[in-house]
């Protein structure tokens, strides 16, 4: 078979080394590269590749910072729109993929993932597996229920620690009773293993114990 690969990274040293590493395997594929994510989808309908090999810390486009948010909404949209693409996720942002786990479990083609410190070996793996289909996403932190992972419980994390939100307030944003919030707080914190019980005999704040916990499995930046 003659193998069409996309390199997404927009960090050149690492973009230029996972080239040289996919072209001692497979001499004959055709291999484009992207440095940015708008560039990566100008190009991705043209060329039709069969595999995508993607960081998901992504500049926007040319000259602009990579950030890891601009590599998940790229990702989830190429999820979307190519669902019989195979992909690979190069990075060392991967616990962050924990926020689209039941997008990735439901997958009907090839979706692996690679740390940027694993051996050539170990990454050309990984493309094999991605290219058979083969869909492990074991290297994802596992959190309780983490295939039930709520849109609203990251819209939750987000208001109270990105924006500093109470309660109350948080309500009004997401247009829910504050009891609503209290029972998406209660939720949360068992998906993400906590024994509030405990933890309020021992003195600790639950608050600050659930975003330290939600930053350790990637929920939260």
């Amino acid at each position: 078979m003659n193998h069409k690969f996309f390199v997404v990274d927009s960090h050149k040293l690492y973009l230029n080394e996972t080239v040289k590493i996919l072209r001692s395997k497979y001499p004959q594929a055709e291999i484009i590269t992207a440095a940015n994510a708008i560039d990566f989808l100008n190009q991705i309908s043209i060329y039709k590749p069969n595999l995508v090999v993607m960081d998901i810390s992504l500049a926007e486009k040319h000259g602009e910072i990579p950030l890891v948010n601009t590599g998940m909404q790229l990702l989830k949209k190429i999820m979307l729109n190519y669902p019989q693409l195979n992909i690979v996720v190069q990075s060392t942002h991967l616990k962050k993929l924990v926020r689209i786990k039941p997008e990735i479990d439901a997958r009907i083609k090839g979706f692996t993932v690679a740390d940027k410190n694993l051996s050539s070996t170990e990454l050309l793996r990984r493309v094999e597996w991605s290219l058979h289909g083969l869909v492990n996403s074991k290297n994802i932190p596992y959190i309780n229920s983490a295939s039930q992972v709520k849109p609203e419980w990251l819209r939750l994390l987000d208001l109270a620690f990105g924006e500093g939100l109470q309660d109350r307030i948080i309500a009004r944003h997401i247009c829910v009773s504050e009891r609503m919030v209290r029972h998406y707080w209660e939720r949360l914190q068992d998906a993400l293993g906590l024994d509030c019980d405990e933890l309020k005999n021992q003195g600790k704040n639950l608050r600050i114990v659930t975003q330290i916990r939600a930053r350790e499995v990637g929920l939260i930046d």
